[in-house]
């Protein structure tokens, strides 16, 4: 994981930037310089009155363990806490796709703690939203957090956001689906063109061979942007100039492209996405599916007898393996109800040495959820449980290559998307795509002033 911090990153800002919290909140572009203006929030009221916990596992969640993870965890705050925290499902495609918490901000009614990846952190950075959570935790708990996983939650060496996991990307594939082709393991791809080959033998009437997220939003760049790496590709230059115009960012947009031309990778997902994978590898509508490791619980909760196998992302011609290792974290809104409440909770909840807290993250990661854990002490607490399995393939073959999220504002996110889009499902050149969103990126970038860009 890269452990890249504000002090070698371009594009540095010590000072919160001048544009409206409601426009950047909303995602536009704006000027350079421009006015900020009063950002809009619900009467703080009394203190007694419950913190709103927005989020999209609980409660009556899709995988019954992780509902029941985040119902005991605000069950035993309440319990010993007077500020209650009342957990509000919101489904993901709404969360993480939908405009629910960038709306309900910009109006004024954004929730009190809520959960963000890297991806979309200076939304809401910069937008002057997210409480710093630095104060409520122990040095000893600030320690314990592993570098590359906290340094795209920080500005300033400021703590905004408290990891629950880390999620590296992989490829699952159906055992059944190989039989049927007459594959082994020893077919498994390690190159792109092994994956197209082996994924025209393993399509049919019936199957994609091959499926990756065809839904624009931040899930789909998450899942891309190993494949800009592997090539030696990146979204932005040392000097803070997009470095998007590149041949490995052609050479991944064109992958992707040639999967659907190809017929082996279908221009549509099941379920809720590319990321939901008991509708997609295990129902049969694939043999291949590249998705994170969170999909072993999914697995194992909602298709126990489904036969799969993981692989390592492969590569291309003179590339190196990377992944990518996202994941969500917990925030509180500076502008809520009870912002002191809402950062004990945090800390309380995932970053205290308590054996309470590590152990936690230790049930999310190796119980409730299948995840790599954001802390030294909850590795050390679940290494049983990374020794064997899929935990231990992640844990010794695939985490090894990961590379933090990137983080970046809203108008480079939406110009990579609109890239990625393009090629995969318009039929654009890559090479056009990659030139047209390198020059957004750098026009948005000469006039950027938030926090730097990770």
């Amino acid at each position: 994981m890269s452990d890249k911090t504000k002090a070698d990153a371009p594009n540095g800002a010590k000072d919160r930037p001048g544009p409206s919290r409601r426009t950047v909140l909303a995602g536009g572009a704006v000027a350079a310089g421009a006015t900020a203006l009063s950002f809009p929030y619900v009467s703080r009221g009394l203190a007694a009155e419950s913190l709103k916990f927005w989020q999209f596992y609980a409660p009556g969640g899709g995988v019954a363990t992780q509902s029941k993870w985040f119902e005991d965890m605000a069950k035993s705050w309440n319990d010993s806490h007077d500020v209650k925290v009342e957990l509000v499902y919101v489904p993901n495609n709404a969360y993480m796709d939908g405009t629910k918490l960038p709306t309900a901000f910009a109006s004024g009614a954004g929730p009190d703690l809520f959960i963000i990846s890297p991806g979309d952190f200076l939304r809401y950075y910069n937008g002057g939203v997210l409480l710093d959570l630095t104060p409520f935790i122990d040095k000893a708990a600030q320690d314990d957090l592993f570098p590359g996983v906290i340094a795209n939650r920080m500005v300033d060496g400021k703590i905004y956001g408290l990891p629950m996991e880390v999620e590296p990307m992989a490829m699952y594939y159906s055992v059944d689906a190989f039989n049927e082709a007459g594959l082994t393991e020893k077919d498994v791809p390690k190159t792109w063109e092994d994956l197209l080959t082996v994924g025209k033998k393993l399509t049919t009437d019936k199957r994609f061979g091959v499926l990756f997220e065809t839904a624009p939003g931040y899930y789909q760049n998450f899942t891309w942007y190993p494949f800009l790496w592997q090539g030696g590709g990146d979204i932005q230059s040392k000097d803070g100039k997009s470095a998007f115009n590149s041949p490995a960012a052609a050479q991944a947009l064109k992958f992707w492209q040639d999967a659907v031309n190809m017929g082996v990778s279908p221009r549509k997902v099941l379920g809720g996405g590319g990321w939901d994978v008991v509708p997609n590898l295990a129902s049969g509508y694939c043999a291949m599916q590249n998705v994170g490791i969170w999909a072993i619980s999914q697995l194992h909760e909602n298709a126990p007898n489904f036969k799969y196998g993981v692989f390592k992302l492969p590569t291309p011609p003179g590339g190196k393996y990377v992944t990518v290792g996202g994941g969500w974290a917990f925030v509180a809104n500076a502008k809520g109800k009870n912002p002191k409440a809402a950062g004990e909770f945090c800390a309380w909840a995932l970053g205290s040495m308590s054996p309470d807290s590590i152990e936690r993250v230790v049930d999310w990661c190796t119980k409730a959820k299948s995840d790599m854990p954001p802390r030294k002490s909850a590795l050390e607490k679940g290494k049983e449980a990374y020794s064997k399995g899929f935990l231990k393939v992640f844990a010794d073959d695939i985490y090894p290559g990961a590379r933090a999220e990137p983080r970046v504002p809203p108008p480079v996110y939406k110009a990579i998307s609109d890239a990625i889009q393009a090629c995969q499902l318009n039929g654009q050149k890559p090479e056009e795509a990659a030139a047209a969103a390198s020059q957004q990126i750098d026009a948005f970038l000469a006039g950027y002033k938030g926090a730097p860009i990770l």
